[in-house]
């Protein structure tokens, strides 16, 4: 069982393009927000129809877990708070969105959207805390756009940035892995990292890089390693590594 995760490809036609060349290796793909480019030339409603496209034909060749982040916010919930809201009406065969669970080949998958008000916010904990309840036996994997704060994969350069909220979740609820992105360039720091460790649970970021290639992580459970690939090469790490705490204490 192999997963293909990428973040942040920013409406990067060549970068959606590669992923139809790659796909096909894994068993699932993993696009951990920020499809969109709220800065980019072309309006929103081009750029969804488009992702909406490229959705489609990935979904073709493998199922598909999409959460929305920050730049993929096109709309208004009833309070007041922005949204992802055409992610929710993306109706494919084998694509799972924002507040959608999914079981599939001994994993639970939960997808949370990006939040930006207290009732989203409210909804995301109501999501993992029912989840947490049915998880059984599954190895329980969150996706979730922004990184925990504290966590290597939150560092920009400056400070570890991140969520505050998604750090307390982990610590209660304890998934196994957590796939985001947000902060591009925190894989590519010293003091950052693609890969972190906080109690049980692997936190994951494969960063950005402005190519036709986008940064991505495999992680096969056949083998329980991950690979991260960049511009700078690889990177491969034991998931099965005695648990150790790699963040700076927040």
């Amino acid at each position: 069982m192999k997963l293909l995760v990428v973040s942040d490809l920013h409406y990067s036609i060549k970068q959606f393009d590669w992923l139809l060349d790659r796909a096909a290796r894994h068993d699932m793909l993993v696009l951990a927000g920020d499809l969109l480019d709220l800065a980019g030339h072309a309006d929103v409603d081009t750029q969804i129809v488009v992702v909406e496209k490229y959705l489609k034909r990935l979904a073709a060749i493998v199922p598909v877990a999409v959460c929305s982040g920050n730049h993929d916010l096109d709309d208004e919930n009833a309070e007041g708070e922005r949204c992802a809201e055409w992610l929710q009406h993306v109706q494919i065969e084998n694509v799972s969105v924002d507040r959608q669970s999914v079981f599939f080949d001994g994993l639970m998958i939960t997808i949370c959207p990006w939040w930006e008000g207290d009732d989203a916010k409210s909804r995301v904990e109501s999501l993992l805390e029912s989840d947490a309840a049915r998880r059984g036996e599954a190895r329980w994997i969150w996706v979730y756009h922004a990184p925990p704060t504290g966590s290597r994969t939150s560092w920009n350069g400056k400070v570890y940035s991140g969520d505050a909220f998604v750090a307390e979740l982990i610590a209660r609820l304890k998934p196994g892995i957590v796939l985001g992105g947000h902060i591009h360039n925190s894989p590519f720091y010293a003091m950052g990292s693609w890969h972190d460790r906080i109690g049980e649970t692997w936190v994951f970021n494969p960063g950005r890089q402005m190519s036709s290639i986008p940064t991505c992580i495999s992680i096969d459970f056949d083998t329980m390693q991950a690979t991260w690939e960049s511009s700078e090469g690889e990177e491969t790490i034991d998931l099965n590594a005695p648990e150790q705490t790699y963040s700076p204490a927040v």
